[in-house]
């Protein structure tokens, strides 16, 4: 049986790499939705509109929010713009988004 060694030249990387994170609080819960600001975040995954307009739809026919507004991310392999998480965040109590794949 041949036994085949790696070029000594050739570099090797380790994948696993090393993440540090701090650990972030969760945001509190809402006791209740009605009158609440809505914001709907698509992240443009292909089926993440379609899971969003369903989910919606379901939540606005058993919760009288007080307004529902759409954003849409620019590509779903970034993160979302700065200014747009602040305009989100500034008009709105609750966010729902979906991956939707």
């Amino acid at each position: 049986m041949d036994h085949v060694v790696p070029n000594p030249g050739l570099p090797v990387y380790d994948p696993r790499g090393v993440v540090t994170a701090t650990p972030q609080p969760i945001a509190p819960r809402v006791e209740r939705l009605d009158g609440l600001r809505l914001a709907v975040l698509d992240n443009t995954k292909w089926n993440a509109g379609k899971l969003l307009r369903k989910t919606t739809e379901k939540l606005v026919a058993a919760h009288p929010f007080g307004a529902v507004t759409y954003y849409r991310k620019e590509s779903f392999s970034k993160a979302a713009a700065p200014e747009l998480i602040d305009d989100i965040a500034a008009g709105n109590d609750v966010v729902l988004t979906a991956i939707g794949d």
